[in-house]
């Protein structure tokens, strides 16, 4: 994901209410300043109609009071990675702001009654019990920095703490069976594509004890709500290999987590859908549709959604408000809501109309308080109760495919084609510090992919296998050859004890299965073990694994002396990467089909359609690896072809790298660039403009960040900062080279001697700003440098989840690679 930001994938918007000014009610138990008397409401009629039918039955709301912190719809909760700056949306380092209220609003004699107020503290997420007596609800004391679950009667007395521990618990609900289930930051890990924690799905018991993960998301689950059949309802964010910005849709799972399924919208991108509430009597759901990559707080339009016509169907969804910053929809019908909009309570009916029935003071409003999460005070029926079928003493669980070869745009794949699939685990980040993917890939994979092994498919195109319990798994479908004929671009994951079942690769949700297990081969046997791959890293390296493999087949002919098709394959390091993978990636040498939509036709991504492949074959100039470095290659691009194989890299080694999507631009304060600007401006300007402009420092990211996308065919890739410098070996830059003379050992690419030799003073001042370059990167080192050490930060975040002593030396050895096998390590789930 990248998160909603002033960048290219920037979708923030600031909510611009014009705010009907209705006054407010007489205010009890609180220390708040009367407000003046109140006006009539501007639908004064609207809250009559209701009173008198769908809220006959409520005569009070909840609702918690707050400053909006203007991040992203999940950005809510926490502090920043980067601990040595603040967050450039003028936050300081926190994700919460201070001053907040739980309130109660009694709609006919409109008396508030606050019943917690703490100026210095966070009140957030109230649900109301089913008997309406108590109301638990997510709260940050005053001083503190983490929320907790806390329960409270709904006359304000018996305030008691739930949870506790260094640790995010917020968004919860009661579920029949007398439990809770909320969100929460103790899954240990950052989202993917910004500088903040991730929360996912837990439950606990009713006095907050025996706290279970329920979900192995990377990125966050959001809102969870109990359907009327028992299932919860919420809103899952995830990117398996696909755009970051666009897949945050509903799904449901049971209340111990088992079958988790996707509710709506997988095939609808660029919308956040959230804070979805089921709407009494009518199998629909009352949903926000936040813009683009989400609104602050969760705003959006107002959507009634009906589930019944299909997962995809974009006519399930019906737009009550057309403006986009209402919060927190709660339905008493399907033409009667209930929400937030900036310091107001407001009431919506089917067709928009909007009637204002609370507004919080002047004071408030000018303090930037807003209204946030209204919900009746009144008792209502318990939701179904499903029977727990987690079997917590066993660390996995089982998954059926019935046939693999049947599905979505599967077009092509013969029947018996598919003879194995591959399975992947999508690794979470210990700590993240950009929205972009770099230096992870170059426009490509935001996560590191694990490859637990392979299992095999039988003739008829079943498949059944023993899965690790809360692991995000997902697979690529194998041919004879082990090349990919599809890939997964979702995780998939189960419960300890579930077992699972597929029809095939990306089913149709609609469609029944027509098979009993037993006709399926593969049910007749024991589940497979997941058969681990010999000689092969579980997780890809470029440098220490597919490096050596071009060193020995390929750097002979594509090297910066000889670059045999304008490709250099040396492992030298670029300002980023190194200039074969950069290489690599930018001359679409690897078809990963990444950062897209997902859902490829066969063959069309990973290694099958990878020319980086097909080019160690033996017919390209006799350039044929043995088969096990053509399995470390093909690997390597169908676990994501990577660049570093550790997280530890992210956010150091870079010369011109980017935090929270601010590129680094310190080299225009040396000299030496300076005069070499002015060279390169002198000696090739002329002829390189616009499009075929060169960079003229090792920070100019001429054709944008790697996350904003180029044509392949487009020559700023090819004309990038990652290609023409060359940090290892600073005199074999292809800016140096190209306009030199033959005769001084260049290429003369631009037809003629643009520098005669390498006493020109121009070649010596460009030549001095990429020594700088070269120099500054010794100082920083990369991940793959001798004494390499990972960023302040991650090693704070290793001593707090208990991976790093904490009582260990600042400078004491840390192996990266080994570390994070030990963190992952610690989140897999143990009977």
């Amino acid at each position: 994901m990248l998160a909603a930001r002033r960048s290219p994938w920037a979708w923030i918007l600031v909510a611009a209410a014009a705010l009907i000014c209705i006054g407010s009610p007489e205010i009890a138990r609180s220390k708040t300043p009367k407000s003046p008397p109140a006006h009539p409401a501007v639908h004064a009629a609207l809250l009559a109609s209701f009173r008198n039918g769908p809220l006959a039955a409520t005569s009070d709301i909840v609702f918690a009071v707050r400053k909006v912190v203007g991040e992203h719809w999940y950005a809510n909760f926490s502090y920043y990675a980067n601990d040595r700056e603040p967050s450039h949306f003028g936050n300081g380092n926190k994700l919460y702001r201070d001053g907040a209220r739980l309130c109660r609003l009694n709609l006919d004699t409109r008396r508030l009654t606050v019943l917690l107020d703490d100026p210095q503290g966070g009140v957030r997420d109230p649900q109301v019990h089913y008997d309406g007596g108590k109301i638990i609800f997510s709260y940050r004391k005053g001083g503190g920095e983490n929320y907790h679950l806390y329960e409270i009667h709904s006359d304000g007395s018996g305030l008691r703490q739930l949870t506790d521990g260094p640790y995010d618990d917020i968004e919860p609900s009661y579920l029949p069976d007398g439990h809770i289930v909320f969100v929460s930051s103790r899954c240990r890990r950052w989202v993917n594509c910004w500088l903040t924690q991730v929360a996912v799905l837990h439950r606990c018991d009713a006095d907050g004890r025996n706290i279970r993960e329920l979900s192995s998301n990377n990125e966050h689950d959001n809102t969870p709500w109990p359907l009327p059949n028992g299932q919860i309802l919420y809103t899952r964010w995830e990117y398996v290999d696909r755009n970051q910005v666009s897949f945050h849709h509903l799904w449901v799972a049971t209340p111990d987590g088992l079958q988790q399924t996707i509710f709506y919208g997988n095939e609808k991108p660029g919308t956040v859908m959230i804070d979805a509430k089921p709407i009494p009597g009518s199998g629909k759901v009352v949903v926000s549709f936040s813009p683009g990559h989400g609104r602050p707080e969760h705003e959006g339009q107002i959507t009634v959604l009906d589930p019944r016509q299909g997962p995809d169907n974009p006519r399930a969804a019906r737009i009550i408000t057309q403006n986009t910053d209402y919060r927190d929809p709660w339905a008493f019908s399907e033409e009667a809501f209930l929400a937030a909009h900036g310091a107001q309570i407001v009431l919506v009916d089917g067709q928009g109309r909007i009637d204002p029935i609370y507004e919080l003071p002047a004071t408030d409003r000018a303090a930037g308080l807003q209204c946030h999460e209204p919900r009746p005070l009144t008792a209502r029926p318990r939701e179904n109760v499903i029977a727990p079928n987690a079997d917590w003493n066993t660390p996995t669980g089982q998954m059926l495919v019935v046939d693999v070869h049947d599905g979505r745009n599967m077009e092509g794949v013969r029947p018996g084609e598919i003879k194995k699939l591959l399975v992947l685990e999508t690794l979470p980040k210990p700590i993240n510090f950009t929205g972009g993917m770099e230096p992870l890939s170059y426009g490509g994979t935001f996560t590191l992919e694990r490859i637990l092994g392979t299992i095999p498919v039988e003739p008829d195109g079943s498949a059944y296998a023993e899965i690790p319990a809360l692991r995000s798994v997902f697979f690529v479908a194998l041919d004879e050859h082990d090349l990919s004929v599809k890939r997964m671009q979702s995780f998939t994951s189960v419960m300890p004890g579930e077992t699972r079942t597929c029809i095939g690769c990306h089913e149709h949700r609609v469609l029944a299965p027509d098979y009993k297990s037993g006709d399926c081969l593969a049910f007749r046997r024991h589940p497979s073990r997941i058969e681990p791959i010999a000689d092969a890293p579980e997780v890809f390296d470029f440098p220490r694994d597919v490096q050596p493999v071009l060193d020995r087949h390929c750097v002979r002919c594509h090297n910066a002396d000889k670059p045999e098709g304008n490709i250099v394959l040396s492992g030298d390091h670029g300002p980023m990467f190194s200039l074969s993978y950069y290489t690599i990636t930018a001359h679409s040498l690897v078809a990963d089909g990444r950062n897209s939509m997902g859902n490829h036709p066969p063959r069309t991504i990973g290694s099958s359609a990878s020319r980086l492949l097909a080019l160690m074959d033996g017919a390209h100039y006799g350039a044929n690896p043995g088969p096990h470095d053509r399995k470390m290659v093909r690997l390597w691009i169908d676990s994501g072809a990577p660049y570093p194989g550790t997280y530890a890299a992210l956010g150091c080694g870079m010369v011109g790298g980017y935090a929270q999507n601010r590129l680094d631009r310190s080299d225009l304060d040396w000299k030496s660039t300076q005069a070499a600007m002015a060279a390169i401006r002198q000696r090739c300007g002329t002829c390189h403009q616009g499009t075929t402009a060169l960079p003229l420092t090792v920070s100019d990211e001429v054709g944008g960040p790697p996350w904003v996308g180029l044509s392949p065919n487009d020559i700023r890739r090819r004309l990038s900062r990652h290609i023409v410098y060359d940090l290892t070996r600073p005199e074999k830059s292809m800016i140096l080279l190209a306009p030199l003379a033959k005769a001084a050992g260049g290429h003369e690419a631009c037809g003629k001697a643009v520098l005669a030799g390498t006493a020109d003073p121009d070649y010596q001042k460009i030549l001095a700003a990429i020594e700088d370059a070269r120099r500054k990167l010794d100082q920083i080192k990369r991940f793959d440098m001798p004494g390499f050490r990972p960023r302040p930060e991650y090693v704070r975040e290793m001593r707090r989840y208990g991976i790093l002593p904490a009582a260990a030396a600042a400078d004491a050895p840390i192996d990266p690679y080994a570390l994070e096998r030990q963190y992952w390590q610690s989140l897999w789930y143990r009977k």
